[in-house]
């Protein structure tokens, strides 16, 4: 999700070399119709299909979690991977029925590689949340977001007429603006993207590890349905939804957990502590966690059970101290940031 610096004169090398084109932006342009949920796949208002992954419970679910998967990913995201439960099961062998969707542009929905647009990521997202309250009424909702997931869901709960969410979990959301960024990468990307937004930029050539455990590295690296030749108008798009989520921050009420990771060489640390302090000064009811030990990909890292335990103890009590202590943890970090202005 993020960009190396190495990166920014290799966007202004190939920007001044080679031929513009407009930036790609999905259309939709088939008549607006009622969104439908199936038990495998999400018809979205304007005709798309994307699919559907659940995990459920054993009895009665007590509640219920719509997963967002991150940039470049797709639902498999919280699947179980060689044997080990994957945080779908996990969640579901805790008493909640778990909804994933591959949002459109990513895994097996259309236009793979292609962005889409905040506007239509939410709506997508607004539209399976009213289709899993109609399918489980009464029951208490929840949004858990992972990097760009966490991006959506912060733009959604923060627009004039948010998804009834009982709360959300931000797993080291995306919220890298361009009011966090250098200027040199601004400069780049504004320069790429109004002259090469075809031009693709390789996950490999990063030279940055998104997890500590080797066997998410190796089955992301494997599945062909996992983006790693991204678009510079993809990236664009993306750093306007982050955009919107930084500055959606001090406008969330409710419930949040919002958890980050020490090591995590994805979303930079200084936005993220930026918006964590947005919400431990703005909302009462959020909880802060953060991981020494923890990377980005939080609920697939080798420690992943330890989020995972206070994911969990947030559904069932969000005003608890998290089982780990990272929010202890995470309270220290703010403290330090803020003395150290």
């Amino acid at each position: 999700m993020s960009t190396p610096p190495r990166l920014a004169l290799t966007l202004l090398l190939f920007a001044v070399s080679l031929g513009g084109c407009a930036p790609y932006r999905s259309v939709r342009d088939a008549p607006p119709a009622t969104p439908l949920l199936t038990a495998t796949e999400f018809e979205t208002a304007d005709g798309l299909r994307l699919p559907v992954l659940r995990w459920l419970p054993a009895g009665p679910p007590r509640g219920i979690i719509v997963a967002l998967h991150g940039f470049n990913d797709y639902s498999n995201a919280f699947a179980a991977r060689s044997g080990a439960a994957g945080t779908g099961s996990y969640l579901a062998a805790q008493g909640y029925a778990v909804l994933a969707y591959d949002q459109r542009g990513f895994g097996r929905a259309p236009d793979p590689g292609r962005w889409a647009g905040s506007d239509a990521l939410v709506e997508d997202l607004d539209g399976v949340v009213a289709g899993v309250s109609a399918e489980f009424p009464g029951l208490p909702v929840y949004g858990l977001g992972e990097s760009m997931g966490g991006s959506v869901l912060l733009a959604a709960v923060s627009r004039p007429s948010p998804p009834p969410f009982a709360g959300i979990v931000l797993l080291a959301p995306g919220v890298w603006g361009r009011s966090t960024m250098p200027a040199a990468y601004r400069a780049a990307l504004w320069l790429g993207l109004n002259l090469t937004p075809q031009l693709t930029i390789s996950s490999r050539s990063m030279g940055r590890k998104a997890t500590d455990n080797p066997v998410v590295l190796e089955a992301n690296e494997r599945d062909p349905l996992f983006i790693k030749e991204t678009r510079l108008d993809a990236v664009s798009g993306l750093v306007d939804l982050m955009d919107e989520a930084l500055a959606a921050a001090p406008r969330v009420a409710g419930p949040v957990l919002f958890l980050y990771g020490e090591h995590d060489e994805i979303v930079p640390k200084e936005p993220t502590i930026e918006a964590m302090t947005a919400f431990s000064a703005d909302n009462p009811a959020a909880r802060l966690g953060f991981y020494p030990d923890g990377w980005h990909l939080l609920l697939r890292d080798l420690q992943a059970e330890t989020a995972l335990r206070d994911v969990v103890a947030f559904l069932q009590d969000p005003g608890a101290n998290l089982p780990s202590g990272a929010d202890q943890e995470a309270l220290l970090r703010l403290t330090a940031a803020a003395s150290s202005e």
